[in-house]
């Protein structure tokens, strides 16, 4: 396998202490992952610690399994469960970390769905690590390496002193959501966030990458929108860009291995110097043809001309835009300060420009939504399509779940047939209209909204998800069965009901800026209520 190593590593170590840096998924994913990447990059700098990547479908470790002391996995997304207990299955590691002992290693796991919400996972960590992991991720390594020979136990004392840092044994909740007995949460865990000082950039290329040797360079970190749904926003504030200098030397550094660049971040044309990023790229490919650029998205409200001009020179025929509801009213309602007369804008410059195809995602569901704002959607897209025939247009639907840590944490989820029924209008006048849509599962979309606000209650149901083999069928059956052993709520408890702003939640324990009674205000004056 043709791995390309960017930064400077021993490759005989003296050490004894073993690491895995495990992904949930298969290697070519693995290797598009830039924080998974970085993260691992940080502990193989290290000396005196080994470290292997271990994937879903690695066949062979070069550290056997009993010899691991410390495994730690990413964790993307709420499905991701499932593959890390297969691997955990795989190398005979109990899931929960109660029927774990000495003889195992510890497990631990970061990433956006434990930061926002740990409590429904708690049970299969020893720790978690809340919010960025870059400076932390140290700390942890320098902790567990040097008390080695130390209980577990006293081991995990050392980590819960540390910001950022949820140990789930030493700070427990008993109260597991507010419908069924007493609330306890536990310690108040403060979410860490980097400084972002220097420039993060693939340090592996891989042309077994589902991005094949693309060097990705994140310029902007979290979302100043602050749109009233989102996670990516309000996880990751104040939202943090790299200083454009650092920026270049990144991209210098890409050049030299690869011609194939992505610019990486929730906002990224929100980056002050965002057009000269581009205009700096565009010079590079005047002078290398070959070089090719890609980006994750860009602000429907900010396409500048030069920036689509360099998109189109360094081969990118289709970008992305986001404007999440069909009418201006409900982007209001929603925070995403955007009106149609920019977006119809924003096509124009797109398709002068030189690009061929537009991606649009949308949602629905969205609180306060109304069948006129879905048939503004309709009338949206019918407008772009009449005015630029030939262009490549598509949208792509998902919809809304209530996520922790944003001002919609306390709104309801509309029921599935409600939601259903939307879908398949849409459907319909999409496909008279000749533009491509896709839509998400509307019943997966449940289930995640049912991981999303669960509590430490939602372990064992978890475990019989996974028992069951994962698919949709089997979170239903599996929740009525542990809903009826447990005597647990109805799943719609934590979907389609409205949450009381005076009830504790599950991640109440979660200090995330700028905090719950802000969330509060922000859900009051978008909702008017």
């Amino acid at each position: 396998m043709t791995e390309t190593l960017l930064y400077e590593t021993k490759k005989n170590k003296n050490s004894n202490f073993n690491v895995w840096m495990a992904f949930p998924g298969i290697y070519s994913f693995s290797m598009s992952s830039l924080g998974y990447l970085w993260l691992f990059r940080n502990i193989d700098m290290l000396e005196d610690v080994n470290i292997e990547r271990v994937c879903s479908d690695t066949l062979k470790t070069k550290i056997m399994s009993q010899n691991v002391d410390l495994i730690g996995f990413s964790f993307s997304f709420d499905l991701d469960f499932l593959n890390i207990f297969k691997m955990l299955d795989k190398y005979k590691i109990p899931l929960k970390s109660a029927d774990r002992d000495e003889s195992h290693p510890l497990i631990f796991g970061g990433g956006p769905v434990l930061s926002a919400n740990p409590a429904p996972f708690s049970a299969f960590f020893d720790f978690i690590i809340v919010g960025d992991g870059e400076e932390v991720n140290i700390q942890v390594i320098e902790i567990c390496k040097s008390n080695n020979d130390r209980p577990k136990r006293e081991i995990l004392e050392k980590l819960a002193l540390l910001d950022g840092i949820y140990v789930p044994s030493l700070n427990q909740t008993r109260g597991l959501n507010p419908l069924l007995q007493e609330f306890n949460s536990p310690k108040t865990i403060k979410k860490t966030t980097c400084e972002l000082s220097q420039c993060i950039s693939s340090p592996i290329l891989s042309e077994k990458s589902f991005f094949k040797n693309t060097f990705i360079i994140e310029i902007a970190r979290g979302c100043a929108n602050r749109c009233g749904f989102c996670l990516a926003s309000y996880l990751n504030l104040p939202s943090r860009f790299i200083d454009y200098d650092k920026i270049i030397e990144s991209i210098e550094l890409g050049l030299k291995h690869t011609n194939k660049l992505a610019l990486l971040g929730a906002l990224i044309s929100a980056h002050p110097r965002f057009e000269d990023i581009c205009n700096y790229i565009y010079e590079k490919h005047s002078q290398n043809p070959e070089i090719e650029l890609s980006v994750s998205s860009l602000r429907a409200d900010a396409i500048e001309p030069n920036v689509i001009k360099t998109l189109v020179a360094c081969g990118q025929k289709n970008t992305t835009i986001a404007i999440e509801a069909g009418s201006d009213r409900l982007r209001k309602v929603i925070n995403k300060n955007l009106t149609e007369v920019q977006i119809l804008n924003t096509v124009q410059v797109a398709k002068e420009n030189g690009l061929k195809g537009l991606k649009i995602y949308a949602m629905i569901g969205l609180p306060t939504e109304t069948e006129e704002d879905l048939v503004e959607m309709v009338n949206l897209a019918k407008k772009i399509r009449q005015a630029h025939k030939g262009f490549d247009l598509g949208f792509s639907f998902t919809s809304f779940v209530p996520k922790p840590h944003t001002p919609f944490q306390w709104c309801a989820r509309e029921d599935i047939k409600t939601l259903e029924n939307k879908q398949n209008y849409l459907k319909k006048e999409f496909h008279k209209l000749g533009i491509k849509a896709n839509f998400s599962s509307i019943k997966w979309d449940y289930y995640q909204g049912l991981l999303s606000r669960g509590g430490g209650e939602l372990s064992d149901f978890i475990l019989k998800v996974y028992e069951y083999g994962g698919n949709l069928g089997s979170f239903k059956t599996a929740y009525k069965e542990i809903a009826k052993l447990q005597n647990l709520p109805g799943s719609d408890s934590y979907t389609t009901r409205e949450y009381d702003l005076n009830e504790a939640l599950p991640w109440d324990f979660i200090e995330v800026a700028p905090g719950k009674e802000f969330l509060k205000k922000e859900y009051k004056r978008l909702l008017k209520k």
